[in-house]
């Protein structure tokens, strides 16, 4: 048997698994993004999909499948290595609704405005138990 994690970085993903199943008669176990943060196909992990037995998304932690990536920060490479911090599995409502609350927190925090500032002072946002 053969597991493979990560595999959206192996550049021969194909032919490595290819080989290993086909000639060598090894299970090859692959676990990767099929997709970046902007939804489009990242590596070559959708190369493999016609030659395998089975296919399995991951759930999200909102309980709906996790088909995208919602990256946390404003950081534009394809590739940036990071674990939870920066990365979220999410369905697409959730992805959706987190790209607007990053644009409208970054709008506010480019705006400069003064009374937002007072008005922050005077009522600091909460969520659960954490103050922001």
């Amino acid at each position: 048997m053969i597991a493979i994690d990560e595999a959206q970085f192996f550049e021969y993903l194909f032919d490595l698994c290819t080989k290993a199943a086909d000639h060598d008669g090894k299970t090859v176990i692959v676990a990767g993004l099929d997709g970046d943060y902007l939804k489009r196909s990242f590596g070559s992990v959708l190369d493999i999909i016609p030659i395998a037995d089975t296919v399995t998304k991951l759930s999200a932690r909102c309980g709906e499948n996790a088909v995208l990536t919602l990256r946390k920060t404003d950081e534009t490479r394809t590739e940036v290595i990071a674990g939870a911090e920066v990365y979220m599995p999410v369905c697409h409502m959730h992805y959706i609704s987190g790209q607007m609350v990053k644009d409208a927190t970054k709008a506010v925090l480019e705006s400069n405005d003064a009374h937002f500032s007072q008005f922050y002072r005077v009522f600091p946002f909460t969520w659960g138990n954490c103050w922001f």
